[in-house]
């Protein structure tokens, strides 16, 4: 979907060396979870409809190709919210995890999809999860599905919180070179409970980046 066009992209941030989890389901599987400490407990999480996985290479949202390969499959299983802002913002918020796993199979954490839907502490984040794959010589496939999604505006309209659960318990790492799936048994290491700030570009239209990305890994409310 074309929602509008791309403004000068964001200047690129250094990452930051946050520590990154990629295990669960067992002691012998990795699956592709991201972790980051400091989420909040609360918020209720209404379920809703199943929107596309990823945009495909002839539907680039904000002129930004965020298509993905056929096995590595996000799903966002989530009803889009009423207010136009917060809408646009969990739009952006799912083109923000779509941008980190293209430039994972991608192999770079400077792809221009980065630049549109990510800022400050949310590039970081996103370009050490992309690193760490790098550096692992992994990439991901399977099904991330992202679900029971909530969103909250701040009182000035620039900035809206978006909230959802993750779970990645068929979705795995990849080896580069052996192309070795790593699968292991379900566990709570599997779902993960994320809140994304997403604040409002200036000088785009209904264009929103995440600025920050907390994650509580081992959510049991996401089960």
């Amino acid at each position: 979907m074309k929602r509008r066009s791309l403004p000068v992209a964001a200047a690129l941030v250094a990452s930051a060396a946050l520590l990154l989890t990629a295990c669960g389901g067992g002691d012998d599987k990795s699956s592709d979870n991201d972790k980051i400490a400091g989420a909040d407990q609360s918020t209720e999480t209404p379920k809703g409809s199943a929107t596309p996985s990823s945009a495909p290479a002839e539907d680039k949202p904000d002129g930004v190709d965020l298509s993905l390969p056929k096995d590595m499959n996000l799903v966002f299983d989530w009803k889009t919210p009423k207010d136009k802002n917060e809408a646009a913002a969990m739009a952006d918020a799912a083109n923000f995890i779509r941008a980190i796993y293209r430039g994972v199979d991608k192999r770079t954490a400077k792809d221009a999809s980065l630049a549109a839907y990510a800022a400050d502490d949310g590039l970081k984040y996103a370009r050490t999860q992309i690193n760490a794959r790098l550096e692992g010589d992994w990439t991901s496939t399977g099904t991330r599905r992202h679900y029971q999604a909530t969103t909250r505006s701040a009182p000035n309209g620039n900035s809206v919180e978006v909230a959802f659960c993750v779970d990645s318990s068929k979705f795995y790492s990849k080896e580069i070179k052996t192309g070795k799936i790593l699968k292991g048994a379900p566990s709570i290491t599997d779902y993960d409970y994320f809140k994304i700030i997403m604040v409002k570009v200036p000088t785009g239209d209904e264009l929103w980046q995440a600025s920050k990305v907390f994650v509580e890994g081992k959510a049991a409310k996401c089960q």
